[in-house]
């Protein structure tokens, strides 16, 4: 499907009804739930060696602190240890590096889960894979489109919080833009994402809101882990917009999966 076609199909899309949209994301929930676990769980997985690149860095600071700060601590010219500029920047460069690392790996993980969603929803043959846009044909494309999102994230936080408000909505397109036209380039799927978000802006936002709240109620009444279980129901609202005004085109979505099948 060409970009242009897309467009059009948004900017002439019909009105959504908010109450069919979240009772369709109820019955895909109950299709999907296991997967969305799955996705979440990976995510904290390999999230793990990312973290270490910030805490094990900030713990071996504290503890050479805590060392010097306990050395003759009544000489008259004592003065409690500065961190050293040089140790700061490292560990400002690690927190980049590790923020980059959990989007792109976010991005990868939550892309192939709405990949995921299409097969269940239409009942469709085809591998759960979710580490699908990890492989060679997208990685690059993965890390790329990784960078812009958090540094579209950076930049409406930095213009306060309005802005950051406005930014969620386009920003939750990426995702789904992503997996189901990976052939576009980074710029036509943040294009794309954006002009999806400001047709359905008020809708999707709405959705979230309510469908993250209801998420983390009921997960807290399954005793607080049920939070893992039903947190994939917040992604859910998107795909199903995206569906109803975009669609899907079956040959493409075919071929990739026979692609997908044969790596």
């Amino acid at each position: 499907m060409s970009i242009s076609e897309i467009q059009q199909r948004i900017q002439n899309a019909k009105d959504l009804d908010f109450g069919t949209i979240f009772n369709q994301s109820i019955e895909l929930f109950k299709k999907v739930w296991v997967q969305g676990l799955v996705t979440l769980l990976l995510n904290m997985v390999l999230a793990i060696p990312l973290m270490m690149l910030i805490y094990i860095p900030m713990i071996v600071t504290g503890m050479a602190d805590v060392y010097a700060s306990s050395y003759d601590p009544y000489n008259p010219y004592y003065s409690e240890p500065d961190i050293s500029p040089i140790a700061v920047i490292i560990l400002f460069v690690l927190y980049l590096i590790a923020m980059l690392g959990m989007s792109v790996i976010g991005l990868g993980l939550k892309s192939a889960f709405y990949r995921i969603c299409k097969l269940k929803d239409l009942e469709q043959m085809g591998k759960e894979d979710y580490f699908y846009f990890f492989k060679k044909p997208y990685l690059g494309k993965t890390i790329k489109l990784g960078l812009a999102y958090i540094g579209i994230t950076l930049i409406a936080a930095l213009l306060c919080f309005l802005p950051l408000i406005y930014a969620i909505v386009p920003l939750t397109y990426v995702f789904v833009i992503y997996a189901f036209n990976p052939d576009k380039s980074v710029s036509e799927i943040i294009k794309l994402s954006f002009d999806l978000g400001n047709k359905k802006w008020l809708i999707t936002f709405g959705l979230i809101i309510v469908a993250g709240l209801l998420a983390g109620i009921v997960g807290f009444i399954m005793c607080v882990v049920g939070i893992y279980v039903t947190a994939s129901f917040s992604y859910l609202p998107p795909y199903l917009i995206y569906k109803d005004v975009v669609g899907f085109d079956d040959d493409n979505e075919n071929l990739h999966i026979e692609e997908n099948s044969s790596l």
